[in-house]
């Protein structure tokens, strides 16, 4: 059965193309997918990420516990409130999901995973928590929304009541901060986002989502869908679960190295595949490609190389920079002149580093050869 957010109504009010995502019945987009991208690079667009579980995790060996499950190292967080991006892995270095995980007390932390993995999140997260005797509690009663864009700050911030505001004001990228609004709703407000923009991603009361919704609109948020943060997401090179990962890839596999902390002495779940993986490398690589010609790249198109031929994982037209643009995976080593076939025609692209877009321009050599 579908499953709907508590704004399912207002979405439908407001005019919202309404889809299946992850099984859940979400907005695509308001009326315009492009004027909501563009929304956000230049001003403030509010998404409904209800759909996203929050689990908080309890104990007094919850860091041992996260120390044991993700390949980032929670180690890291060193001041309350922090977050931090990493990997779940299996035994054998694939990506059962990508997770924030927020640090809140020594035996208290807070994590937001995925909609369309919920299940066998939780099922791993409770086996795995079973030795350590951390409590694994999933959080229903909490919607999520995302409010991103350049002036996207400002407005939550004037939604706080007057005693928080200057807090807000300094929170810092990848750090959390409970408060209140000026209406008395309490409100975990984090700095952090899946657009490339700045802004806040905020976890509240269920029974308080639809009012609060409304204030940030009545502020001049515009509402945005699950299309415009697509290409919001691919732009900023942010991977996407089920289509740029999953459990048969490995971080390294994905671009995402930089998550992967091969601390000494600590021993979690897939360390024993990824170091074996760093030392002789790995067969597949991830790369970004822009195609100047016009068209799309598209999912599952075939992508040819030097070394072999791999295929589109995530793709789309970029609104910000009015090319095809892709993240594709292929086989590893030189990778020589590259071509995507398109409809039988070999259309010729070019390898960039991502992110393609960071706060609303264009990284260096995406526009023209470098």
């Amino acid at each position: 059965m579908t499953q709907k957010t508590l704004l399912n109504d207002t979405h439908r009010a407001l005019g919202a193309k309404m889809v299946d995502f992850g099984g859940w019945d979400m907005p695509i987009h308001y009326g315009s997918q492009l004027d909501e991208h563009h929304l956000v690079r230049r001003e403030s667009g509010v998404f409904d990420v209800s759909h996203m579980t929050v689990v908080d995790l309890r104990g007094d060996q919850v860091k041992p516990f996260l120390r044991r499950l993700l390949a980032n190292s929670v180690d890291k967080l060193k001041v309350v409130g922090k977050a931090l991006y990493s990997c779940m892995l299996n035994p054998r270095g694939g990506v059962i999901d990508d997770l924030i995980v927020y640090y809140l007390g020594d035996d208290f932390f807070r994590m937001v995973v995925n909609a369309s993995t919920r299940e066998k999140d939780l099922a791993w997260l409770r086996e795995q928590a079973a030795p350590f005797g951390v409590s694994v509690e999933q959080r229903p009663d909490l919607a999520i929304l995302a409010v991103q864009g350049p002036q996207a700050r400002d407005i939550v911030i004037g939604l706080a009541r007057e005693a928080d505001r200057e807090a807000l004001a300094k929170l810092g990228r990848f750090a959390a901060l409970q408060v209140q609004s000026d209406e008395g709703i309490e409100l975990f407000v984090a700095r952090t986002g899946y657009t490339g923009e700045d802004g806040f991603e905020i976890l509240l009361p269920q029974d308080a989502v639809v009012g609060f919704w409304n204030r940030l609109l009545a502020a001049g948020v515009k509402p945005a869908g699950l299309g415009a943060r697509d290409t919001l997401r691919l732009e900023a090179g942010m991977n996407l679960y089920g289509q740029d990962m999953d459990e048969a890839i490995s971080p390294y596999e994905a671009a995402l190295a930089w998550t992967v902390s091969l601390d000494e002495g600590r021993d979690f779940i897939g360390r024993d595949v990824l170091e074996a993986q760093k030392s002789a490398g790995t067969a597949r690589q991830m790369i970004g490609l822009v195609m100047d010609e016009k068209g799309v790249l598209r999912h599952g198109q075939a992508v040819t190389t030097a070394s072999g031929q791999g295929e589109i994982l995530s793709g789309t037209f970029s609104p910000t920079l009015a090319k095809g643009i892709a993240f594709a995976r292929v086989p590893a080593g030189e990778l020589g002149e590259v071509s995507v076939d398109i409809r039988g025609r070999q259309v010729p692209v070019r390898v960039v580093k991502f992110p393609f877009v960071r706060e609303g321009q264009a990284q260096p050599g995406v526009l023209a050869d470098a």
